[in-house]
C-alpha cells in the first residue's frame, strides 16, 4: 500500500505529489497512460510509483483527486468505486468549464445550489470526501512562502475523521486550515478559485492566498 495515491498527472497532481514526497510520504501517481509519468517516477525515487487510476486507488490509503473539474466523474469510474469505499478523498477539483473567462471571471458548469463536490460524494456516497487545495494555484499548495504569514485553507466534508487526518497534512504542508462544515459548503468554497484566479487574468498576478483573520477573544 502506497499511503497517498493522486489521480491526475497534470501541474496540480505533480505539485502534491511532489510535496508529500518532501514529506516523507510514499505515492503513487496514475494516468490513463501511465508510462507518461516514467521520467518523473525515475527522478521522484524509491517511494514513488506509477499506475493506472484503479491501480492508484486500490494500492492508496488516502486518495487527492487532481483532474479537470469535467473529468472528475469518469476520475472516479475509471478508479472503481469498491476501491475508494471508505477511503479519504482530498478533493482539488473545481467546476470550470470550457468556455473562456469573462473579464477575468471563469465560467462554472455547477450552480450555487450545488457543487461539484456534492455531485461526487453522491456518486460514491461510501468515500470520504474532503474539499482541500482547490482555493489556491498549484505553485502555492506546499510550503507557501507570504513573509511568515500563514494563509488560510478551506476545506468541507462529511467526515469529521477524514477532515482532522486533511488538518494534520495541512499543518505540515504549512497552512492554517479553517473547517467550513459539511460537504454543501463547498458551495462557497469552490467558487473561491474564480476570486483567486481574478487578478491573474486581469494583472498577471498569480501571487496571492486568501487569508481568514480572526478577533481574539
Amino acid at each position: 500500500m502506497y499511503q497517498i495515491a493522486i489521480l491526475g498527472s497534470g501541474a496540480v497532481g505533480e505539485t502534491l505529489a511532489n510535496g508529500f514526497l518532501k514529506k516523507g510520504y510514499s505515492v503513487i501517481r496514475a494516468s490513463r497512460n501511465p508510462e507518461k509519468l516514467a521520467e518523473w517516477k525515475n527522478k521522484a525515487g524509491e517511494k514513488a510509483a506509477i499506475g493506472t487510476f484503479n491501480e492508484a486507488a486500490q494500492k492508496g490509503e488516502k486518495i487527492v483527486l487532481a483532474v479537470k473539474g469535467s473529468a472528475a466523474k469518469n476520475a472516479l469510474r475509471l478508479a472503481g468505486l469498491e476501491n475508494l469505499k471508505n477511503k479519504l478523498i482530498m478533493d482539488a477539483t473545481n467546476p470550470i468549464s470550457d468556455k473562456p473567462p469573462v473579464n477575468g471571471v471563469l465560467d462554472f458548469f455547477t450552480n450555487l445550489q450545488e457543487s461539484l463536490m456534492e455531485i461526487l460524494q453522491k456518486q460514491a456516497p461510501e468515500a470520504h470526501f474532503v474539499k482541500v487545495f482547490s482555493c489556491v494555484g498549484n505553485a502555492w499548495m506546499v510550503d507557501p512562502d507570504f513573509g511568515g504569514q500563514k494563509p488560510t485553507m478551506f476545506i468541507c466534508g462529511n467526515n469529521e475523521e477524514a477532515k482532522a487526518q486533511v488538518k494534520v497534512i495541512l499543518d505540515q504542508f504549512g497552512w492554517e486550515v479553517a473547517d467550513m462544515g459539511s460537504v454543501e459548503a463547498a458551495r462557497a468554497i469552490e467558487p473561491l478559485c474564480i476570486l483567486w484566479c481574478i487578478p491573474g487574468f486581469k494583472d498577471n498576478q498569480w501571487s496571492h492566498a486568501f487569508k481568514l483573520l480572526k478577533q481574539s477573544k
